[in-house]
Parts: structure tokens; sequence; C-alpha cells
């Protein structure tokens, strides 16, 4: 079997893609990057269906977090494995643009 084969047959690997599918629909107001391309979003797991999303913020105090939470909820509500979601907002390891993708670098003007 191909690695291609065993993807499409995980059912974990299925769900987390569409999940991953779902946040990249959050689009962080300020920024105007979704979360996944920010570098945002550090893990992802659902047990009996609740969905919980281990995430940081670009800052602490961040003025738009229950905009966020909603939309986040929201979005991963839309699964229909997805009854609930939980929000674990944590501070370490810290965000910094390093964890940006490429894309989100180069869409803010970020050159290092």
């Amino acid at each position: 079997m191909t690695e291609k084969t065993l993807a499409k047959t995980d059912p974990v690997s299925d769900l987390q893609d569409r999940m991953i599918k779902e946040l990249e629909t959050v689009i962080d107001p300020e920024l105007r990057i979704d979360l996944i391309n920010l570098g945002l979003v550090y893990g992802l797991s659902l047990t009996d269906g609740v969905a919980t999303v281990t995430m940081t913020l670009t800052t602490m105090g961040c003025p738009i977090t229950q905009v966020l939470t909603q939309m986040i909820e929201t979005s991963l509500k839309r699964l229909p494995e997805v009854n609930d979601v939980a929000i674990d907002l944590v501070w370490e390891p810290a965000w910094s643009p390093a964890r940006m993708s490429r894309f989100a670098r180069v869409a803010l003007g970020y050159h290092q």
C-alpha cells in the first residue's frame, strides 16, 4: 500500500484533515490570514464528539479572543462528528512569526 492509500483509508487522518480545512476558513480579522497559516493551532483532537483545539494567540490579552472562539466553534461544528468545541488556550511554546507558513509570511510582508 502506498502512503497516499493509507491516508485515504485512515479515518483519524481524514477527520484531522477535515478539521484543518475548516480551521483554514477562520480568518484573523486583524491580520486577514487564517489560523492554520498563522501557526496558531498547536493540536486538534476529538473525543466523544468534543473537538479540542490547542492553540495560542499572537499576543496575550488579544481583544478578538471571543470572536475567534466563536468562529472556531462555528467552523468545526460543520463537521458531523463534532457536537461541541473546547478551546485549550496555551502560551507555551510562545507564538512567533517563525510559526507562520510561507504563504502567511509573504502575505504579511514578513521577510526574515
